[in-house]
């Protein structure tokens, strides 16, 4: 029997702005790195140099609008994940960041209201299926989009081509 796929998520949150494009997520001085942990040693850093060591496994960014504009890198959504971080919520993602983060496995959530509401700090929680989000330090809940089940196997399975292999071996 396959195992359920994990959709709840909990974590501290690191809040930014809008247009964080995906020169922020990881200069372009980095492309040459391949290794999602080599590119999670830089990520933010040109926003905050700190920011890779204070981000920790298991946190969740939170951000306004248009999050991941700019070029077409999957090293954006890779560096991410590298980090270990479980989760992006905005108000909005770039198309192709958003196919990007699909496609490497990184789970994004879309709610303005989570976006506005939650503070860098916070514990929230978060149902990819149902796309409830709850703030546990302020005691709030959200909406977002919830994830259809394609999206949440996407994830599960460690994005596209790792979905796809599994696919092939049934």
């Amino acid at each position: 029997m396959a195992e359920e796929p994990q959709t709840t998520l909990e974590g501290r949150v690191w809040t930014f702005g809008r247009d964080v494009d995906t020169d922020l997520i990881i200069a372009a001085r980095y492309l040459t790195m391949k290794e999602p942990e080599e590119l999670a040693e830089h990520l933010m850093e040109d926003q905050d140099p700190e920011f890779p060591r204070k981000v920790q496994p298991g946190d969740i960014l939170v951000a306004q609008e248009n999050f991941g504009c700019g070029s077409s890198r999957e090293h954006a959504p890779i560096a991410i994940k590298g980090a270990g971080v479980q989760a992006v919520i905005a108000k909005s993602f770039a198309r192709i960041f958003y196919r990007n983060a699909f496609n490497t496995g990184l789970p994004i959530l879309v709610s303005g209201e989570a976006a506005d509401r939650i503070r860098e700090g916070d514990r929230i929680r978060a149902d990819l299926a149902a796309g409830t989000i709850e703030n546990l330090t302020r005691n709030e809940s959200y909406q977002a989009e919830p994830l259809p089940e394609f999206m949440r196997d996407l994830v599960s399975a460690g994005g596209l081509l790792p979905y796809l292999k599994t696919r092939e071996q049934r």
